[in-house]
């Protein structure tokens, strides 16, 4: 499988996971730097590489009434003040072809959200910046349709790749997580990032906005990691009952810690598990040929 490097960040090491993470939305200039502080110390003391997440507009909100974001120019200014004050690189969404090469100005990594990964002018547009583009599966998606998204990717060149698991829809307003999906989208060839707590999400489940269930998220973060994925992304907020965006399934800013040091031990252990298995493998193919 082929590493995406960002400085010194490497998405595909097997030996550590990288962590993306922030506030689902930009809230305000002050909310955003302290978010991003609060998040970079936490990593530093853990030596866990680290990309601030945070989205300028929200574009696909449930309802018209809902709070989207200071929209792009402002939200990117306060991105790159997160990236100059902190020195960590950060990433957002790109929702249409015109804000694509503006987002690409500020942006280290372009997401492509999970309701456009079959926008194929969206895509492209994003891979022609040469940026590394993250593009979220679809709930709609089995993992098998994510090879055509690479190939668009691949297409004009670009092979700084990243593809997200957020769980799949199941039923009205629910979402299940197939950890086969992790294995399957790394055999197209690039690291694979999973979505935590957009999969705890409950689409449209409090009518006017989605609800969620935080309480999994320690579960599946762990389920994540001993899966080998290369990347762990969660929604993270001080406070997530006051969030302006998925409040219900944001990840409360004081568990954090004790999160990704359970993460990390699993992450340790990790190399061993795949080590066995491919013993496994090995020896089942000599006992199936003779």
């Amino acid at each position: 499988m082929k590493q995406v490097r960002l400085g010194n960040i490497i998405f595909g090491d097997p030996n550590q996971f990288v962590f993306i993470a922030g506030p689902c939305v930009i809230e305000g200039e002050e909310s955003t730097l302290r978010h991003a502080e609060r998040i970079s110390r936490m990593v530093q003391e853990l030596n866990i590489p680290y990309v601030f997440k945070s989205s300028y507009d929200k574009a696909n909100r449930s309802s018209i009434h809902s709070y989207r974001g200071p929209g792009i120019e402002d939200g990117l200014k306060i991105l790159a003040k997160v990236k100059k004050e902190f020195q960590i690189p950060v990433l957002s969404d790109v929702h249409t072809v015109e804000e694509v090469d503006r987002a690409a100005e500020v942006l280290d990594i372009l997401q492509v959200p999970a309701f456009l990964s079959r926008q194929t002018d969206l895509v492209v547009a994003c891979a022609k910046t040469r940026k590394i583009v993250n593009v979220k599966k679809g709930q709609f998606l089995s993992p098998w349709d994510m090879k055509n998204v690479v190939e668009k990717i691949e297409s004009v060149g670009n092979k700084n790749i990243l593809l997200t698991e957020r769980g799949a829809s199941f039923g009205y307003r629910n979402l299940v997580s197939d950890f086969r999906s992790i294995p399957i989208m790394q055999g197209f060839g690039y690291p694979v990032v999973f979505d935590v707590t957009h999969s705890v999400q409950i689409p449209g489940g409090l009518g006017h906005a989605s609800g969620g269930q935080a309480e999994f998220i320690p579960t599946l973060a762990r389920c994540a990691v001993a899966a080998g994925v290369d990347a762990v992304f969660m929604e993270v907020h001080e406070n997530p009952k006051v969030a302006k965006s998925d409040g219900p399934n944001n990840l409360a800013l004081s568990d954090l810690k004790d999160i990704l040091q359970v993460l990390k031990r699993i992450r340790a252990a990790a190399p061993l598990v795949r080590e066995e298995t491919s013993k496994r493998k090995r020896s089942l193919k000599k006992t199936v040929t003779v």
